[in-house]
Formats: C-alpha cells, structure tokens, sequence
C-alpha cells in the first residue's frame, strides 16, 4: 500500500500560505487576478517542474502540470488557488499540493500510469467576478460578454484585472478542453463545515452539490419620525424582514428537507438613520438543496409568505431573481470507487452532500467526477483560523493516491472501469 508523505504536504502548503500572508490578523489575501496571486501560481508552476511535470498557465490563468502522453486523456485532480479576503490555508490549496505529492509518490515507485495525469490549480474560482474562472473557462461555460462586463464589488473590470495579470479575455475562450481528453476529474477539499467533525469522521464520500438560488427582495413601506409616528400606524420595511426569517424554519419544515437551506446574508435599510423609521429594505435570499423540486417548492413558499407578510405591514414586495445553479450529482461508480477505497484503508466516512460549490461542479455533465473531504475544526472556513488536523491531510491524501491508483489501470478493453 502506497501512501504519501505529509511532511512534503506540510511543507509546501505553508510555504504557498506565505503568499497573501498578513502577519497582523493571520489571514490570507490572495485574491483571484491579483499580483500575489500570480506570484503563487509561478511558484507552483516550479513545484509542478521540478517533480518531472510538463507545466503550461493557460489564458486565465489556470497553472497545469502534466505526467504522461501530452495527446491521451487524462485524469485531472484539481482544486483553486486563490483565497478569500482574509482567508485560510487549506481552502483549494489542498487539493493542489495533494495532487503534486501524489505525483511524487508515483515517480518515486517507479510507477508508470497508464493514463496521463494533470495536476491543475484553478483561477479565481471564490467569486471575486461573480464566478468560477478558471473551471468555466476549461469546461466551456464562459460568454464572451460576461468576460467584458464582469466586475469585482469595487467597480474594477475583470478584463482589466487580467490585462494587468498578463492575461487576454479574448484566449479565456480557448481554454475549453475537449470532453474526449479528460478521463476523469478528482478534488480533495476541506469540508468548510462542522458535519465530519460532529459525526468523527475523517472523510466525506461527497456525492453531489446542493442546488442553488439567490434572490434579491425588495419591501417597500414608507420612512418616518421614530417618535411620532404610532406603532400601529407603520409601514416598517424592517418588521416585514423581521417577519420573514421567523418564518424561515417553519418554510423549510413544510416545504424543504434536512438538506434544505435559507439564507438572509445581507440587509440594507433606507434611510438608514438611527431616528428614522425604515422605508425600504433590501435583503438577499439564497436557498440550498440536493432537489431541485424541493428548491421550486421553496421558493414559492418563499414567495407566498413575503407576500402575506407585506400585507400585513403596509408594504410592496418585488424580487429579482439573480443565480438558479441545479443540483449536481458525481458519477455513482465514481463515489462507490472512492468510499470502497476508503473502507480498504480503515477510515471512517460518510456520505454527504457539499452546500458549498466547487471547481468539480462545472465537470459532472462531461466527465467522471468524484470529490473528497476532509473535516475541519470547528467547521471553520473563510477564515483566519480555519484548520484541519495533519492527520486528516494525510488520509484525505492517501484516499485520493489510491483512489487515483485505482484509475490509472486500464481494463482488458483498454478503458477505465468506470467508463
């Protein structure tokens, strides 16, 4: 049984954390399309060559090391590099450097894989243009109008972030990779919530991404004196927020499930002033599940009960719909791979749903596709103390080795088993 070195994962995961590093709250800053972005992908490009990769960073950035023939279709583990504002060191990171030592292992057995492997670490995929860069760009799934008008919440341009990163709009079409050419796509990540902690598991067997949407609601009622106007005499726009995210848990008990979820992440009042009763608010909505008829039955219940609750304070609702992303499922074959390998080598696991999305999403209709996690502590994530303990790494680690191992044999046709 082949297993990895976690001193070499250890290692290159805190020396890619110095990029972005801020001494004074522990984060990191590493932003998608930001020079100390570009300069950690350079220096994964030289962890990629010197372990024998053939290394290229293609037009969005994306930086790819490949072991095998250049023209058969190859395995891909992947994860993204860039963080969150004041982020932590193991979101995307470890599915990188993963990969990389899994590659080390390989060379260092003398084993010769069947099938060629490619390592890539992904661009901008934590939303800093409203999307996930560097996978829509190798899956297909960019416009070239997006491309033009995207931009970050401070108004700069996203073909003006690449333009200063090197990089044209105008080669992110062309970063779209035949179906044909990818036999598989593996991501080990950080689980980015307590649920494998809680249950003391050490992976999650991950069969599928939650279904997304995301609504912006607007209740409009009238500003006025907070002393003279008589409390039954409001038209709150606040009480009408209020009102909704008591109803939430009843929503979800009637209409979703136990993967359901509803979010109230942002609110704005107008005016916005301390004596002033508040005219206008406008809040975000997103909802979650594994359904996306149970996302449908949500929603409109959403929608039923915004509508009874303006009512009741005076007020007029309107909603726009912003993002309605389905839920995605992993190959079967795939997920049974990765949990009998997980039972082969003694840990414990769980099958579980992501809530979160992933770079491997934008590969489920086109390829093989199979996610791993790994707990985190305190399901901490985005964050400057987000953690998972080095003996999770290493089996997270080793469950991806094996499960790539696995992979990498070919069947008397000359095909993966799963194909």
């Amino acid at each position: 049984m082949y297993s990895v070195n976690i001193e070499r994962i250890e290692k290159d995961l805190y020396e890619l954390a110095n990029f972005g590093f801020n001494p004074k709250d522990k984060g990191i800053y590493r932003q998608g399309l930001t020079e100390v972005d570009m300069q950690a992908r350079r220096w994964v490009m030289q962890q990629f060559e010197a372990n024998g990769l053939t290394t290229h960073m293609d037009g969005v950035g994306n930086v790819c090391g490949r072991l095998g023939d250049p023209d058969k279709p190859a395995i891909i583990i992947a994860s993204h590099l860039d963080s969150v504002p004041a982020g932590g060191m193991f979101d995307g990171t470890l599915g990188v450097m993963a990969g990389l030592e899994c590659i080390r292992v390989l060379r260092e057995n003398n084993i010769e894989p069947k099938h060629p492997i490619e390592i890539i670490g992904t661009s901008e995929e934590e939303g800093r243009f409203g999307g996930m860069l560097g996978a829509q760009a190798l899956s297909g799934n960019l416009n070239f109008q997006w491309l033009e008008s995207a931009r970050d919440p401070k108004g700069e341009f996203l073909k003006d972030a690449m333009q200063q990163c090197g990089l044209d709009i105008h080669d992110a079409l062309h970063c779209r990779r035949d179906p044909g050419s990818i036999k598989a796509f593996l991501e080990l990540h950080i689980e980015q919530g307590p649920v494998l902690e809680k249950q003391q598991k050490t992976i999650g067997v991950v069969d599928g991404i939650s279904g997304v949407f995301k609504w912006l609601v607007k209740l409009k009622g009238k500003a006025d004196h907070a002393g003279t106007a008589p409390m039954d005499m409001r038209s709150d726009a606040f009480m009408g927020v209020a009102d909704f995210a008591h109803e939430i848990s009843r929503i979800i008990d009637e209409e979703g499930t136990d993967k359901t979820r509803l979010t109230i992440g942002r609110v704005d009042l107008k005016p916005g002033y301390a004596h002033t009763i508040p005219g206008e608010a406008h809040f975000t909505l997103v909802g979650r599940d594994m359904s996306e008829e149970v996302m449908q039955q949500v929603a409109n219940s959403c929608g039923k009960v915004l509508s009874s609750i303006a009512r009741k304070h005076k007020l007029r609702f309107e909603y726009e719909q912003m993002s309605w992303l389905e839920p995605k499922y992993f190959s079967p074959k795939l997920v049974n791979l990765i949990e009998e390998k997980a039972k082969e080598l003694g840990y414990s696991h769980l099958r579980m749903p992501s809530g979160a999305g992933h770079d491997i999403q934008f590969f489920t209709d086109i390829t093989p596709t199979g996610l791993i996690f790994i707990p985190s502590v305190g399901g901490v994530s985005h964050a400057p103390d987000e953690w998972s303990h080095w003996q999770d790494v290493e089996q997270g680690s080793n469950l991806l080795l094996a499960t790539l191992l696995e992979l990498c044999q070919e069947t008397d046709d000359g095909k993966l088993a799963l194909s």
